[in-house]
């Protein structure tokens, strides 16, 4: 086994890096990460669904999809993200408690009564700090979680603040439990890096075989194309979330204006608009615009924009009707 802690803080390239060890390594591996702030959304998941859309512009947080199923998580820096890389995918289809337990002892060894509860979820007296998800292909397995050590709590609840009111999808929803963070139950003060030294080594002493590796030039320069191609792009992130439809009201000085939305594989295919506002053209003609755009901010107000959106709507501002749409 090989023992990787990644030199990267940014999301895209972490969970490019677990992909390219996935599909290239030939041994086992152990990896660990911190992120900074950023939304990683599951597999199967409506991105737009789960996340606090415009809490995460506003703070410019990257939202990544990753290649495993389960819900939407927030990580930043006082988040440890672990994952286990191994080559027994054949024989390794049963549940998380495997390579959940070198947490588990390390947490128990320092007194904090850590336990796996139901199917994936990692808790201290009721109060989940890790969920975890696992895939397993081609004879490989990859199982990840995360570890609230330390997180900001309120902005894991605002960033995953989702409206279900406009929203109506298949898409597999994230599970809202309540957290907590390890730090609050530690007898003593740690830091995370500490706390990552004792993972490692409790791993290390499980696996004798496992070294420690750094990543080549080339391992390096092979994830980041990864991330330029996939990771980092709307295409993954977003536009691979399922079919859904998005309802939504606003009001303005011109009036009341609803837009009722289908969207699949990220792209507008029917835009409704109703309300009691007045209007000098006919808004098939904008409904008509919107059809095949890509459903992102950045589209939503170009075409806005390009056709004159108050000839419309009338006085109301160009920031309301994309947030309204959106």
């Amino acid at each position: 086994m090989i023992s990787i802690f990644s030199p990267s803080n940014y999301a895209p390239f972490n969970i490019a890096l677990e992909e390219y060890i996935f599909t290239n390594f030939k041994q086992n591996c152990f990896l660990l990460y911190i992120n900074e702030p950023c939304i990683i959304v599951g597999r199967f998941q409506n991105t737009l669904a789960e996340i606090n859309y415009q809490w995460v512009q506003e703070h410019e947080i990257p939202v990544v999809r990753r290649l495993t199923g389960g819900g939407t998580v927030f990580h930043d820096l006082g988040n440890l993200n672990f994952s286990f890389l191994m080559q027994n995918g054949k024989d390794d289809t049963g549940g998380f408690a495997k390579y959940t337990a070198p947490i588990l002892e390390v947490l128990n060894e320092l007194g904090v009564p850590a336990i796996l509860q139901g199917r994936n979820d990692l808790t201290i007296k009721g109060r989940k700090f890790s969920g975890n998800a696992k895939m397993v292909q081609g004879g490989k397995t990859l199982q990840h979680g995360t570890i609230l050590f330390d997180s900001n709590v309120d902005s894991l609840t605002n960033a995953l603040k989702g409206n279900p009111l406009k929203f109506t999808d298949k898409a597999v929803k994230s599970v809202r439990a309540r957290v907590t963070n390890v730090i609050d139950y530690l007898p003593a003060a740690m830091k995370i890096n500490d706390f990552v030294a004792l993972v490692r080594n409790k791993v290390h002493l499980l696996y004798p075989d496992a070294e420690d590796y750094a990543l080549s030039i080339d391992d390096r320069a092979n994830v980041q194309a990864l991330v330029s191609s996939k990771y980092d792009t709307w295409d993954w992130n977003f536009g691979k979330s399922p079919e859904y439809n998005l309802a939504n009201v606003i009001r303005s000085a011109a009036g009341t204006i609803e837009f009722y939305l289908d969207v699949s594989s990220g792209i507008i295919t029917s835009l409704r608009i109703f309300g009691d506002f007045f209007s000098s053209r006919d808004l098939s003609e904008l409904e008509e615009a919107f059809n095949g755009v890509p459903h992102t901010r950045e589209s939503v107000r170009d075409i806005l924009q390009n056709n004159d959106y108050r000839s419309f709507f009338g006085e109301v501002e160009l920031q309301d009707l994309v947030n309204g749409m959106l």
